[in-house]
């Protein structure tokens, strides 16, 4: 059940925190005093969009954390299919949300929204404002009935989607190999040549890596004897080298050696500088002949190499993945070649694949019967229970002329409002107060095959009143017994039932305004009691009307 609600920096809210309680919390207030902005609040918590104006005028960030007590076995294994685990029997939700952008936490770790998402599944049912709108679509009726029977057709449902997708993914196989002879030829053709140009590479797996790894080797072969052949003509085989200058050098210092002993020594030190550089050339000439390169195995090497990147660009990153397009070109290339009778085989296929979704939708389609007729009764003795007096309730089944993930039915809810008239489509003649009604019974009825702790209701009251909302009260009151329900209203008579009470109030502080909620204790609940029956002017008849009824709902729990 949902412990506390914390909010801090929303729309007119400063912060404010909730402790709920067990039973039924009912939440009541001045239109515009922000109700609105208490269910918004948990709907951000749990995934919900939001957009930066939702963040309090000066405040950096805003702030919801929902408080959940995990006590339930069945909970707590779908919450651990999650990754979440309660601590001392707790599950924290929590959003951050500031300028663009938002972190989710789930007991202090980030999580993604989905996940989130999915653990709100787990916790919280969640009934909007308009939300009974949405029985109004017929596609929503077999969701709502298949939620129902979800023990029994959960199974059945994934094999008829697994069916579905291969079967349709088989139809738009049969669908492009469709084509003209002309075409076909014309594939067969481009094929042939792709084939050809990647079969006659004659390629090999792992030969690109060896190949550039011996290219890189060979590129640096060719520039080491470049450079050694280079430098040799400039020490000693170029008519102006290095050797052949410092020979005519020596032969003039030699002609003044004889002069000055400082002649004769530079002429000295020249001759052994011409010794060093002939050893030089000596050992360049031994290391020249030591280094191997063959320009023709390097042309060879770099030809290959173009020819497999010209086959990348086209056919595949790799090697490996060339030679896997060459593979399913040539299937390709064999349906073609024996184009009728592959053709047959698939349609063959297709006509398996079809009769085998069929059977299991079959079978899903009784499954889903058989809950019909529990559901409808449910349904039915529910509406009873909240003043429909004569009211008659169906489900129908139709079969959809094609299939789909869900198999080959259609429901629709029929109802009957009045003694002696037929069922008619609900879209057809149920108000929006009927509908409220409606989808409160269905709320009530899933809730019991879900488990779910929490049910959230924001103004289920809609266009009801008098002895409506009196049965209304009562059912609510029922559904509180077994799980905790949180409701939004505008009726005094739902608001009597209240285990707990808020009030939501807008107050003005100096050039600002905030809003506030507070739990209500004893005479202050038969006061907001007075206010919601008697408007502006309070008289001492409403609040014993409103004293008087707050002790019948207490006498009739």
């Amino acid at each position: 059940m949902l412990r506390n609600l914390h909010v801090k920096n929303l729309a007119l809210i400063e912060e404010v925190e909730i402790e709920f309680g067990e039973g039924l919390n009912i939440l009541t207030g001045e239109t515009g005093a922000g109700k609105s902005i208490i269910l918004g609040s948990v709907n951000l918590a749990l995934g919900g969009r939001f957009s930066k104006d939702m963040i309090r005028e000066g405040a950096r960030f805003g702030l919801v954390e929902l408080t959940f007590s995990v006590n339930d076995i069945r909970q707590k294994e779908r919450l651990k299919g999650l990754d979440i685990f309660p601590e001392e029997g707790e599950v924290i939700l929590s959003r951050k949300l500031m300028d663009g952008r938002s972190v989710s936490r789930i007991n202090g770790e980030t999580v993604s929204l989905q996940t989130v998402k999915k653990a709100a599944e787990i916790l919280i049912d969640i009934h909007g404002q308009h939300e009974h709108q949405s029985l109004l679509y017929e596609k929503n009726h077999l969701k709502i009935l298949d939620e129902f029977a979800k023990e029994k057709t959960e199974i059945l449902k994934l094999e008829v989607e697994k069916q579905f997708l291969e079967y349709q993914s088989a139809l738009r196989k049969l669908a492009d190999l469709s084509m003209d002879e002309q075409e076909r030829r014309k594939e067969q053709d481009f094929l042939a040549f792709e084939i050809q140009q990647i079969r006659e590479a004659n390629l090999k797996q792992g030969e690109d890596g060896t190949l550039e790894e011996a290219y890189r080797r060979m590129l640096g072969g060719k520039k080491i004897c470049e450079t050694l052949d280079e430098v040799y003509q400039y020490t000693g085989q170029m008519e102006l080298s290095a050797s052949a200058l410092i020979s005519r050098a020596i032969r003039c210092m030699q002609e003044i050696s004889s002069y000055e002993p400082m002649a004769q020594s530079l002429y000295e030190e020249l001759v052994n500088v011409d010794a060093l550089l002939n050893d030089f050339n000596r050992d360049l000439a031994q290391y020249q002949k030591s280094f191997e390169f063959s320009e023709q195995d390097f042309c060879e090497t770099e030809e290959r190499l173009n020819e497999i990147n010209r086959l990348k660009m086209k056919y595949g990153n790799s090697i490996d993945e060339i030679l896997s397009y060459m593979q399913e070109k040539e299937k390709r290339m064999e349906q073609l070649c024996d184009y009728e009778t592959y053709m047959e085989k698939l349609k063959t296929q297709i006509a398996d694949m079809e009769s085998s979704l069929k059977a299991v939708s079959l079978k899903l389609r009784a499954k889903r019967q058989d809950a019909a007729v529990s559901l409808s009764k449910q349904i039915k003795a529910g509406l009873k229970e909240l003043n429909f007096l004569d009211v008659k309730f169906d489900i129908r089944l139709k079969e959809k002329l094609q299939y789909s993930k869900d198999g080959m039915d259609e429901a629709e809810f029929l109802v009957s409002m009045n003694p002696g008239e037929p069922v008619r489509p609900l879209k057809d003649i149920a108000s929006g107060g009927e509908l409220s009604r409606i989808m409160l019974v269905i709320k009530s009825v899933l809730a019991d095959k879900d488990e779910v702790d929490t049910l959230l209701f924001d103004e289920i009251d809609t266009g009801i009143s008098g002895r409506t909302a009196q049965k209304v009260s009562e059912k609510m009151g029922m559904i509180a017994k077994d799980r905790q329900v949180i409701c939004i209203t505008h009726l005094a008579q739902i608001a009597a039932m209240a285990d707990e009470h808020f009030v939501i109030e807008k107050n003005a502080f100096g050039n600002t305004t905030k809003t506030q909620i507070r739990r209500l204790e004893d005479e202050e609940i038969t006061q907001e009691l007075a206010r919601i029956l008697g408007g502006a002017l309070i008289t001492d008849a409403v609040l014993e009307n409103a004293r008087e009824m707050k002790e019948l709902a207490n006498r009739s729990k």
